[in-house]
Protein backbone atom coordinates (compact mmCIF):
# COMPACT_ATOMS: atom_id res chain seq x y z
CA UNK A 1 0.00 0.00 0.00
CA UNK A 2 1.36 3.73 -0.68
CA UNK A 3 2.54 5.38 2.27
CA UNK A 4 1.17 9.41 2.46
CA UNK A 5 3.55 11.69 2.14
CA UNK A 6 3.40 13.33 5.55
CA UNK A 7 4.03 9.95 6.88
CA UNK A 8 7.65 9.73 5.55
CA UNK A 9 10.98 11.67 7.20
CA UNK A 10 11.43 15.26 6.03
CA UNK A 11 14.76 14.66 4.36
CA UNK A 12 15.51 18.48 5.26
CA UNK A 13 18.14 17.97 7.89
CA UNK A 14 21.85 19.43 6.47
CA UNK A 15 24.84 16.68 5.68
CA UNK A 16 28.01 18.80 6.35
CA UNK A 17 30.55 18.80 3.48
CA UNK A 18 34.06 19.24 4.31
CA UNK A 19 36.66 21.74 2.15
CA UNK A 20 38.16 18.25 1.53
CA UNK A 21 35.21 16.63 0.07
CA UNK A 22 33.98 19.23 -1.93
CA UNK A 23 37.57 19.45 -3.50
CA UNK A 24 37.96 16.09 -4.26
CA UNK A 25 35.12 16.47 -6.38
CA UNK A 26 35.48 19.02 -8.21
CA UNK A 27 39.17 17.41 -8.68
CA UNK A 28 37.83 13.59 -10.00
CA UNK A 29 34.66 14.61 -10.64
CA UNK A 30 32.99 11.73 -8.47
CA UNK A 31 32.77 10.95 -4.78
CA UNK A 32 31.18 8.75 -2.27
CA UNK A 33 29.08 10.22 0.40
CA UNK A 34 28.22 7.62 3.38
CA UNK A 35 25.14 7.84 4.95
CA UNK A 36 23.55 10.72 2.87
CA UNK A 37 20.12 8.95 4.44
CA UNK A 38 19.90 7.12 7.93
CA UNK A 39 18.55 3.56 8.08
CA UNK A 40 15.32 4.75 8.71
CA UNK A 41 14.86 7.36 6.08
CA UNK A 42 16.02 4.97 3.74
CA UNK A 43 13.57 2.11 4.54
CA UNK A 44 10.72 4.38 4.58
CA UNK A 45 11.75 5.45 0.75
CA UNK A 46 12.30 2.53 -0.15
CA UNK A 47 9.06 1.10 0.09
CA UNK A 48 7.27 3.97 -2.13
CA UNK A 49 10.12 4.19 -4.86
CA UNK A 50 10.12 0.01 -5.01
CA UNK A 51 6.07 0.27 -5.09
CA UNK A 52 5.94 3.05 -8.11
CA UNK A 53 8.92 1.00 -9.52
CA UNK A 54 6.48 -2.62 -9.89
CA UNK A 55 3.29 -0.30 -10.95
CA UNK A 56 4.99 1.27 -13.58
CA UNK A 57 7.07 -1.37 -14.97
CA UNK A 58 4.14 -3.99 -16.03
CA UNK A 59 4.34 -4.68 -19.49
CA UNK A 60 7.45 -2.43 -20.19
CA UNK A 61 9.94 -5.70 -19.27
CA UNK A 62 8.49 -8.78 -20.64
CA UNK A 63 10.94 -10.02 -22.48
CA UNK A 64 13.63 -12.12 -21.04
CA UNK A 65 17.18 -10.80 -20.20
CA UNK A 66 18.67 -13.08 -22.94
CA UNK A 67 16.08 -11.47 -25.32
CA UNK A 68 17.20 -7.88 -24.83
CA UNK A 69 20.31 -5.95 -26.50
CA UNK A 70 22.95 -4.41 -24.33
CA UNK A 71 21.07 -1.44 -22.66
CA UNK A 72 18.19 -3.33 -22.10
CA UNK A 73 20.18 -5.45 -19.83
CA UNK A 74 21.92 -3.08 -17.92
CA UNK A 75 18.37 -2.04 -15.73
CA UNK A 76 14.97 -1.86 -15.53
CA UNK A 77 14.97 2.15 -15.94
CA UNK A 78 12.02 4.05 -14.70
CA UNK A 79 12.20 7.64 -14.57
CA UNK A 80 9.73 11.07 -13.46
CA UNK A 81 8.03 8.97 -10.61
CA UNK A 82 8.37 11.99 -8.31
CA UNK A 83 5.16 13.14 -11.13
CA UNK A 84 3.28 10.28 -10.30
CA UNK A 85 3.95 9.77 -7.15
CA UNK A 86 3.68 12.45 -3.68
CA UNK A 87 5.42 10.32 -1.65
CA UNK A 88 8.28 9.86 -4.44
CA UNK A 89 8.31 13.67 -4.81
CA UNK A 90 8.94 14.33 -1.45
CA UNK A 91 12.50 12.20 -1.81
CA UNK A 92 13.60 13.64 -5.05
CA UNK A 93 12.96 17.44 -4.38
CA UNK A 94 15.17 16.70 -0.82
CA UNK A 95 16.44 19.80 0.51
CA UNK A 96 19.26 17.92 2.12
CA UNK A 97 20.33 16.22 -1.10
CA UNK A 98 19.84 19.22 -3.19
CA UNK A 99 22.39 21.20 -0.79
CA UNK A 100 24.99 18.25 -1.28
CA UNK A 101 24.86 18.62 -5.02
CA UNK A 102 25.25 22.69 -5.07
CA UNK A 103 27.99 22.25 -2.36
CA UNK A 104 29.96 19.97 -4.96
CA UNK A 105 29.48 21.81 -7.78
CA UNK A 106 30.13 25.42 -5.72
CA UNK A 107 26.92 26.73 -7.39
CA UNK A 108 24.11 28.65 -5.28
CA UNK A 109 21.16 26.65 -6.39
CA UNK A 110 20.33 23.74 -8.31
CA UNK A 111 17.32 22.53 -10.10
CA UNK A 112 16.09 19.25 -11.29
CA UNK A 113 16.70 17.61 -14.15
CA UNK A 114 14.60 14.29 -13.71
CA UNK A 115 14.90 11.20 -11.71
CA UNK A 116 15.26 7.39 -12.48
CA UNK A 117 15.29 4.62 -10.92
CA UNK A 118 17.48 1.92 -11.99
CA UNK A 119 16.94 -1.71 -10.76
CA UNK A 120 19.84 -4.14 -12.25
CA UNK A 121 17.87 -7.54 -12.17
CA UNK A 122 19.39 -11.02 -11.05
CA UNK A 123 21.87 -11.33 -13.87
CA UNK A 124 21.61 -8.47 -15.47
CA UNK A 125 24.19 -6.84 -17.77
CA UNK A 126 26.93 -4.65 -17.63
CA UNK A 127 26.34 -0.83 -17.76
CA UNK A 128 28.58 0.10 -20.70
CA UNK A 129 30.82 2.98 -20.21
CA UNK A 130 29.59 6.61 -21.28
CA UNK A 131 28.98 10.30 -20.20
CA UNK A 132 25.03 10.84 -18.76
CA UNK A 133 25.44 14.77 -20.45
CA UNK A 134 25.29 13.91 -23.78
CA UNK A 135 21.78 13.16 -23.16
CA UNK A 136 21.45 16.02 -22.01
CA UNK A 137 20.83 20.10 -23.91
CA UNK A 138 22.24 22.69 -21.30
CA UNK A 139 24.92 24.71 -21.29
CA UNK A 140 26.82 24.52 -18.34
CA UNK A 141 29.58 22.39 -17.01
CA UNK A 142 27.48 22.20 -13.40
CA UNK A 143 25.39 18.85 -13.96
CA UNK A 144 25.10 16.43 -11.08
CA UNK A 145 23.89 12.93 -10.41
CA UNK A 146 23.16 11.34 -7.07
CA UNK A 147 23.20 7.71 -6.90
CA UNK A 148 21.65 5.97 -3.87
CA UNK A 149 20.86 2.54 -3.12
CA UNK A 150 18.17 1.70 -1.41
CA UNK A 151 19.25 -1.87 -0.24
CA UNK A 152 22.99 -2.54 0.57
CA UNK A 153 24.96 -3.48 -1.89
CA UNK A 154 27.70 -5.86 -1.76
CA UNK A 155 31.25 -5.33 -3.50
CA UNK A 156 29.98 -8.49 -6.13
CA UNK A 157 26.87 -6.79 -6.88
CA UNK A 158 28.88 -3.82 -7.52
CA UNK A 159 28.57 -0.09 -7.43
CA UNK A 160 29.56 2.43 -10.53
CA UNK A 161 32.95 2.70 -11.60
CA UNK A 162 34.69 6.08 -12.46
CA UNK A 163 37.09 7.69 -14.66
CA UNK A 164 38.62 9.94 -12.45
CA UNK A 165 39.00 13.52 -13.88
CA UNK A 166 37.33 12.72 -17.43
CA UNK A 167 34.82 15.54 -16.68
CA UNK A 168 37.54 17.97 -17.30
CA UNK A 169 37.41 16.41 -21.00
CA UNK A 170 34.08 18.07 -21.64
CA UNK A 171 32.15 16.80 -24.31
CA UNK A 172 33.67 13.62 -25.72
CA UNK A 173 31.72 11.76 -27.50
CA UNK A 174 27.88 11.72 -28.69
CA UNK A 175 27.71 7.67 -28.54
CA UNK A 176 24.80 6.79 -26.66
CA UNK A 177 25.29 3.94 -24.06
CA UNK A 178 25.29 0.69 -26.70
CA UNK A 179 28.53 -2.16 -27.03
CA UNK A 180 30.02 0.71 -28.97
CA UNK A 181 30.26 3.16 -26.34
CA UNK A 182 32.12 0.41 -24.03
CA UNK A 183 34.49 -0.09 -26.35
CA UNK A 184 35.38 3.46 -28.02
CA UNK A 185 35.09 4.83 -24.64
CA UNK A 186 37.28 2.48 -22.77
CA UNK A 187 39.98 3.13 -25.65
CA UNK A 188 39.92 6.84 -24.61
CA UNK A 189 40.34 6.11 -21.54
CA UNK A 190 43.24 3.96 -21.77
CA UNK A 191 44.70 6.58 -24.04
CA UNK A 192 44.36 8.86 -21.68
CA UNK A 193 45.08 7.38 -18.72
CA UNK A 194 42.55 8.14 -15.99
CA UNK A 195 42.65 6.20 -13.13
CA UNK A 196 39.41 4.31 -12.59
CA UNK A 197 37.61 4.49 -9.07
CA UNK A 198 35.08 1.70 -7.24
CA UNK A 199 33.72 2.61 -4.49
CA UNK A 200 32.71 -1.47 -4.06
CA UNK A 201 30.31 -2.50 -1.15
CA UNK A 202 27.32 0.42 -0.07
CA UNK A 203 25.11 0.78 2.41
CA UNK A 204 21.19 1.63 2.06
CA UNK A 205 21.58 5.22 2.08
CA UNK A 206 25.00 6.13 1.62
CA UNK A 207 25.28 7.82 -2.33
CA UNK A 208 27.84 8.68 -5.03
CA UNK A 209 27.64 12.03 -6.89
CA UNK A 210 29.17 12.44 -10.19
CA UNK A 211 29.61 15.18 -12.61
CA UNK A 212 27.32 15.10 -16.16
CA UNK A 213 30.64 14.50 -18.14
CA UNK A 214 32.16 12.01 -16.09
CA UNK A 215 32.99 8.76 -17.87
CA UNK A 216 31.34 5.71 -15.78
CA UNK A 217 30.45 2.05 -16.00
CA UNK A 218 29.34 -0.99 -13.84
CA UNK A 219 29.71 -4.20 -13.63
CA UNK A 220 26.49 -6.78 -14.10
CA UNK A 221 24.67 -8.10 -11.02
CA UNK A 222 25.84 -11.96 -10.97
CA UNK A 223 23.90 -12.30 -7.56
CA UNK A 224 19.92 -13.57 -7.13
CA UNK A 225 19.10 -9.99 -5.57
CA UNK A 226 17.70 -7.01 -7.43
CA UNK A 227 19.82 -3.84 -7.44
CA UNK A 228 17.62 -1.15 -6.48
CA UNK A 229 18.94 2.18 -6.88
CA UNK A 230 17.46 5.42 -7.37
CA UNK A 231 19.23 8.70 -8.90
CA UNK A 232 18.53 12.71 -9.13
CA UNK A 233 19.52 14.30 -11.90
CA UNK A 234 20.52 18.14 -10.65
CA UNK A 235 21.65 20.88 -12.64
CA UNK A 236 22.53 24.64 -11.47
CA UNK A 237 19.85 27.58 -11.30
CA UNK A 238 20.24 30.09 -14.03
CA UNK A 239 21.46 27.28 -16.77
CA UNK A 240 20.21 28.04 -20.09
CA UNK A 241 19.18 25.48 -23.23
CA UNK A 242 21.38 24.35 -25.68
CA UNK A 243 20.90 24.05 -29.23
CA UNK A 244 20.20 19.91 -29.27
CA UNK A 245 22.68 18.30 -31.50
CA UNK A 246 21.31 14.86 -31.74
CA UNK A 247 18.62 12.72 -31.55
CA UNK A 248 19.04 12.17 -28.08
CA UNK A 249 18.97 15.95 -27.11
CA UNK A 250 15.89 17.04 -28.98
CA UNK A 251 14.34 14.05 -27.44
CA UNK A 252 15.37 15.44 -23.74
CA UNK A 253 14.83 18.81 -24.62
CA UNK A 254 10.44 17.99 -25.88
CA UNK A 255 10.47 15.50 -22.73
CA UNK A 256 12.53 17.12 -19.58
CA UNK A 257 12.07 20.68 -20.81
CA UNK A 258 8.45 20.83 -22.24
CA UNK A 259 7.94 23.92 -24.06
CA UNK A 260 11.04 25.83 -23.82
CA UNK A 261 13.41 26.41 -26.94
CA UNK A 262 17.37 26.88 -26.91
CA UNK A 263 18.39 29.97 -25.26
CA UNK A 264 16.03 29.92 -23.10
CA UNK A 265 16.26 29.60 -19.23
CA UNK A 266 16.40 25.52 -18.02
CA UNK A 267 13.07 26.13 -15.61
CA UNK A 268 10.07 24.35 -16.82
CA UNK A 269 6.98 22.64 -14.86
CA UNK A 270 9.43 19.96 -14.62
CA UNK A 271 12.46 21.59 -13.37
CA UNK A 272 11.60 22.84 -9.54
CA UNK A 273 14.35 24.82 -7.68
CA UNK A 274 15.03 22.64 -5.10
CA UNK A 275 17.88 24.60 -3.07
CA UNK A 276 18.81 28.15 -3.06
CA UNK A 277 21.72 29.30 -0.47
CA UNK A 278 19.86 32.70 -0.58
CA UNK A 279 16.56 31.25 0.26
Amino acid sequence: MQKHSKDLPELEGDYSLSPQQIASYQQDGHILIKAAANPAEIAAYREVISYEVVAQKIGKYTKPLSERDTYGKAFIQITNLWETNPAVKRFVTARRFAKIAAELMGVQGVRIYHDQALFKEPGGGHTPWHQDQIYWPLETEHTITMWMPLVDISEEMGSMTFASGSHKSGYISKLVISDESHKTLKEYIDSKGFGRVTYGAMKAGDATFHAGWTLHSAPGNPTIRMREVMTVIYFADNTRIAEPDSNARKNDLDRWLPGLHAGELAASRLNPLVYSSSK
